[in-house]
């Protein structure tokens, strides 16, 4: 038996649904949470009878006459697939609006479950809903539910298993309407609009209000300030690095990678009689690349849990009102800044929200811009650096951010100059949660649902690449085990050779390592990490004091990677914002839906990480040298090359602009004549 799962966005549906399966999908107090249908098997304890039962969640949808495509997800599944029975879950805060889709669900003949969630809300309002008068003017059960405490669940999956197999009656009538004539239905739209006015008021009995603002309006007035509102937000996100990556995180670190590091020394003395090439690929290739990644975990996982705090407590929606105004102003859709929020935690989901965007060039502009923001994958990469060159700053990660938001401004800008686009009067509507005290039970679950997903890509792409970086280290082209010292004459070191002399205006010389390190990267940013820790012989980043017994070495990270803080940083840009993992490329390319733009988007992250690192590193050696960093001059080349093309383009594409204005001119001359 198949049960749809439906409602408006913020209704507590994939809440539900998680309780009720066991599952643990993302969700958020905003639309474009849930973009694609999901399906579990409910728990055996809601399943009266033994009959196996199937829930189906799908995104949220104001109505059945889809308007993005996530709402035609909904609307297709539930006219085509015919579930047996329909839960539609209902937000009791805001009746009125949640029937008129309730409305359009009747009149499938599907049978309807409403399930009146957040009843413990409307309590605390003192607002009540008679279910019992509802259910009678709707001709279907009506059930008080509280998701997120599972109260009612049980009667929810009841009710609905006893609909198996009925029909459902619309309460009124509603005689069939073409979809493809507008005035059809409008004039269907007013009838169920006026049918849920005339019932809201017999079964609802709000508190008399007043027209005073009460709190959380006051609070909102200064949280969604264009100004105050901004400099709060810089804060929140300065406190989210600071306490991940300088306070909590570090903390549990130390905890794990000594952990990581007796295991390495374990297996490595029970492996003392192998051969030397087998000992240092399990220890140093597999343990120490692998044990290097999972170091940063627990940032990474203090940073998520934050997050989610954010999140349930509804400072992140009030977030995307205060960037809201921003990037309207560079031509992107006010639901862009939604996909750029969820990218903060992974570049993939970011970039499937954008579905949510009606524009298509305004999609597929957010769907290339979305990586730009540093999500869970690059942390580590932030960390590192912050760690070895700057002291754990927590800046270093804010800054990150920021500079992640100004690409993002600037590339918009960009990419509507190429593409001949003036920028629109748009609307951005968004329901705005109350305030509400976090659940630390769901953000930990959420946390930990990150965190495995975190740990299964460091078991498999990551364990991977590193075992295939110690090989290459470990073998000349005459397949010869490399002696120590001679690295450079390694497979690797030839691979990776030609692409460090790209890297010399970025980080000022030549080193193959660094290279190999950007190349992983792409596959999974994490890999710059776990490469690092191979070609370097570094199994634990956190707690650097084993670095004080390597010869010659030094007693830091910066010693043993020889950058300086300028090219430091510059080759951390560098890494965040080129081309992301391919798994969130991939992701580009189903919601691009264009070649054209696909490879589009790959050149310009390409270009603007390395310009960004160029410019980095050689402003930053001019300061603080007073001249300029190595490779100044091929790098530059190769920027006012980029600048070149990219002048031609925008050049190209207004002669085109002009000749297309000029014709629609002389054919409206001609109509007129």
């Amino acid at each position: 038996m198949r049960i749809a799962f439906a409602g408006n966005p913020n209704s507590g549906k994939t809440t539900m649904y998680n309780a009720l399966t066991g599952r643990n999908e993302r969700v958020g107090n905003w639309a474009g949470v849930t973009v694609e249908k999901k399906e579990a098997a409910i728990k055996k304890n809601y399943c009266a009878g033994g009959e196996e039962l199937v829930a189906v969640d799908l995104p949220g949808a104001y109505s059945m006459s889809p308007f993005t495509s996530e709402e035609s997800i909904t609307s297709s599944y539930v006219r085509n697939e015919r579930p047996d029975v329909i839960i539609n879950i209902v937000d009791a805060t805001n009746l009125s609006r949640s029937l008129f889709f309730t409305t359009q669900l009747l009149e499938l003949g599907v049978p309807v479950v409403v399930a009146l969630n957040k009843s413990d809300i409307n309590e605390k309002k003192g607002t009540s809903i008679d279910s019992v008068a509802l259910s009678d003017q709707l001709g279907c059960p009506v059930v008080n539910t509280v998701s997120t405490s599972a109260c009612g669940l049980e009667e929810v999956v009841q009710a609905a298993v006893s609909l198996k197999g009925k029909s459902q009656k619309a309460p009124y009538v509603q005689t069939g309407v073409d979809l493809t004539d507008k005035h059809e239905v409008e004039k269907a739209d007013r009838r169920r609009f006026e049918f849920v006015n005339r019932i809201v008021p017999k079964v609802e009995t709000r508190r008399t209000l007043t027209k005073e603002r009460n709190v959380q309006d006051r609070i909102d007035n200064i949280l969604t300030n264009p100004v105050i509102g901004l400099i709060i937000f810089a804060g929140v996100m300065f406190l989210v690095f600071q306490i991940s990556q300088a306070w909590a995180g570090p903390w549990f670190a130390d905890l794990l990678t000594g952990r990581i590091d007796a295991f390495g020394e374990a297996v490595g003395g029970w492996m003392e009689s192998s051969s030397p090439f087998l000992q240092s690929l399990v220890v140093d290739g597999i343990i120490g690349g692998v044990g290097a990644v999972i170091g940063f975990l627990p940032l990474v996982m203090v940073m998520y849990f934050l997050i989610a705090l954010l999140e349930d407590c509804g400072y992140m929606a009030r977030a995307t009102v205060v960037l809201d105004p921003i990037f309207k102003k560079v031509g992107l859709s006010g639901k862009s800044v939604i996909p750029f929020i969820i990218g903060t935690g992974c570049a993939i989901p970011g970039v499937m929200a954008c579905r949510t965007i009606r524009n298509e060039r305004e999609r597929r502009a957010t769907a290339m811009l979305t990586s730009f923001m540093p999500c869970g994958a690059k942390l580590p990469v932030i960390a590192l650096f912050a760690g070895a060159f700057f002291a754990d700053a927590s800046w270093v990660g804010t800054l990150m951010y920021f500079v992640g938001i100004f690409l993002i401004l600037a590339c918009a800008l960009l990419v509507n100059t190429l593409a001949g686009y003036k920028v629109r009067k748009s609307y951005f509507i968004i329901e705005l949660p109350e305030y509400k005290t976090p659940s630390l039970i769901r953000a930990f679950y959420s946390m930990c649902g990150r965190g495995w997903a975190y740990i299964v890509k460091a078991g498999t792409i990551i364990l991977v690449c590193n075992t295939l970086v110690q090989i290459m280290q470990s073998f000349n082209w005459q397949l010869q085990v490399v002696e120590e010292g001679m690295e450079n004459t390694s497979i690797l070191a030839s691979v990776a050779g030609p692409f460090a002399y790209l890297l010399i205006p970025i980080v000022g010389f030549h080193a193959w390592q660094l290279a190999a390190a950007a190349v992983t990267g792409f596959i999974a940013k994490e890999n710059v990490v776990g490469t690092l820790a191979v070609c370097y012989g570094i199994s634990n980043f956190i707690n650097t004091d084993e670095l004080a017994l390597m010869d010659g070495a030094g007693s830091s990270v910066a010693a043993v990677f020889g950058l300086t803080k300028a090219a430091a940083l510059a080759y951390l840009m560098f890494n965040l914002f080129t081309p992301p993992c391919f798994a969130a490329i991939g992701a580009m390319n189903s919601e691009m839906k264009s070649a054209k733009w696909l490879w589009g988007g790959i050149g310009l992250q390409l270009g603007v990480g390395y310009a960004a690192g160029f410019l980095v590193y050689q402003i930053g050696t001019l300061a603080a040298t007073g001249t300029v960093g190595g490779g100044f001059v091929p790098g530059l080349t190769a920027v006012l090359a980029m600048a070149a093309v990219i002048i031609y383009l925008i050049r190209r594409t207004n002669r085109r602009l002009a000749a297309e204005y000029e014709l629609e001119s002389n054919s409206a001359s001609r109509s007129a004549a």
